[in-house]
């Protein structure tokens, strides 16, 4: 027997809806429901009856075979589908359906055509599942950067403390990554594949000049692409301009889109972790019961979230490369085990990107903010952390310029004096000085276009929620 594969060793999208679209019992009903659909296009062109087509749809569920039993016949044939065409014949012949059904089964049609066009139909299926965690996400993230478009934090750069920034401004980013990541998504095209034996359709063309009363080849090849046509409307898929047996850009395509939805997912769940630890304290994961626990120390409440995020982005990259090496060594007209190579990552990328979703919505949903925190974490750099408008201020005002500036605030560093009194000591005495360090040293005065960014996130956000 072939155990199921739960997702105990990767919990980033165990448990997760993708799991259900992406397991075994999924990709074969996927390619049970290619094979039917086909079947029914078939019966709706007049080339075989209603009849066979019912036949097929019939024995077109999953439930019906053995997957342990098509897992074990897999590698006769280097594929699932092979032993499983044999399994639909036999379910046909016990079922009692109209010999003519077994005909129409599968007729001018290759295993990589309903393999890769079952990935497509199963991708299909996650994606929908992923967008709408996407959206769930990025609704929260919205909504967390306009509560705190104005709570000060600090900004780091290279893990030390830069400037002063607004925690809201780092949430719209969050936001802004998922948006452009989601985008790249839905501008994937996910086509049928539909070439026959090596691509060219031919025993569909024979088979079409045979029930034809025209037999030019300019007729035969316009029938042949209504039918493939029909055969993508019927699953739901894009219509190709031409079968893509080693021409692997849609799997290119999708895979690179789905590292970069687990990418952007990933900066998030690194953020968090980064803010929750207890000395930083700027954030936490919700508390949700049954989660986070220690099996060691009931004091924990690890952050799980995050956790799964920043794992789904370590893992993510192999497999996007595993795709590119195969597509690159794509040979004639079907590849020599570069195709096969494909399929597994393509899935894991599905239930990474599936599983990075779904947190990252549980995440952004529940996420507690600690603004407590990020003020006292801010007043670690007093004024030094707007160093960069003292010096473009000061400097016109004092001898010595920016090298002057910049020796206060070496000195500050060193001695731990406050900047504000270094600065006072050299500031022209015709000068209000106190009145204008208050203005200058105050981080909420020097935040830039951070207001506007947040607005403009949320607005662009906005405009592919609707899309």
């Amino acid at each position: 027997m072939f155990p199921a594969d739960y997702g105990l060793l990767t919990p980033a999208w165990a448990a997760t809806p993708v799991a259900d679209t992406t397991s075994d019992t999924a990709f074969a009903q996927a390619m049970l429901d290619v094979e039917a659909a086909w079947v029914k296009v078939q019966a709706d062109a007049s080339l075989c009856s209603a009849a066979d087509a019912q036949a097929v749809a019939d024995i077109a569920k999953v439930e019906l075979y053995d997957l342990a039993e098509l897992a074990g016949k897999g590698p006769d044939g280097a594929n699932a589908l092979i032993p499983l065409l044999g399994m639909m014949r036999a379910q046909l012949t016990t079922s009692g359906a109209p010999a003519t059904a077994a005909t129409a089964l599968h007729r001018g049609a290759t295993s990589q055509d309903v393999i890769d066009s079952a990935l497509m139909l199963m991708a299909a299926r996650s994606i929908t599942l992923l967008r709408a965690d996407l959206l769930t996400a990025g609704v929260a993230l919205s909504e967390l950067s306009a509560a705190h478009a104005t709570t000060l934090c600090v900004a780091r750069s290279l893990t030390q403390h830069a400037l002063p920034t607004v925690f809201g401004l780092r949430a719209a980013n969050w936001l802004a990554a998922l948006t452009a990541a989601g985008r790249v998504l839905d501008a994937v095209s996910l086509p049928l594949q539909w070439g026959g034996a090596v691509g060219t359709l031919a025993s569909l063309h024979q088979r079409l000049g045979t029930s034809l009363p025209y037999k030019s080849e300019h007729s035969l090849a316009e029938r042949a692409h209504q039918l493939s046509t029909a055969l993508a409307t019927e699953l739901g898929l894009s219509v190709p301009v031409a079968p893509w047996h080693t021409v692997r850009q849609p799997v290119l395509s999708l895979g690179s889109a789905l590292g970069s939805v687990i990418a952007a997912a990933g900066t998030f769940g690194a953020d968090v972790l980064t803010a929750s630890r207890p000395e930083i304290g700027e954030l936490s994961e919700p508390r949700e019961a049954g989660k986070g626990g220690s099996s060691a120390m009931p004091q924990k409440q690890n952050p799980v979230h995050s956790v799964l995020l920043r794992n789904a982005a370590f893992a993510a990259p192999a497999h996007v490369g595993t795709l590119f090496t195969a597509a690159g060594t794509a040979v004639d007209e079907r590849p020599d085990g570069g195709w096969h190579a494909e399929w597994a990552p393509l899935r894991e990328l599905l239930r990474l990107a599936g599983g990075a979703g779904h947190h990252a919505a549980r995440l952004a949903t529940g996420l507690d903010v600690h603004p407590e925190a990020m003020a006292r974490n801010m007043a670690l750099s007093g004024d030094l952390l707007v160093s960069e408008r003292i010096s473009a201020v000061v400097a016109p005002l004092v001898d010595g310029g920016k090298a002057a500036v910049q020796e206060l605030v070496l000195e500050s560093l060193r001695t731990g004096t406050p900047l504000r009194s270094l600065l006072l000591g050299v500031l022209p005495s015709d000068m209000d000085n106190h009145v204008f360090l208050d203005d200058l040293l105050d981080p909420a005065g020097y935040l830039g276009s951070a207001t506007d960014f947040i607005t403009r996130i949320r607005d662009d956000f906005n405009d592919w929620k609707v899309s």
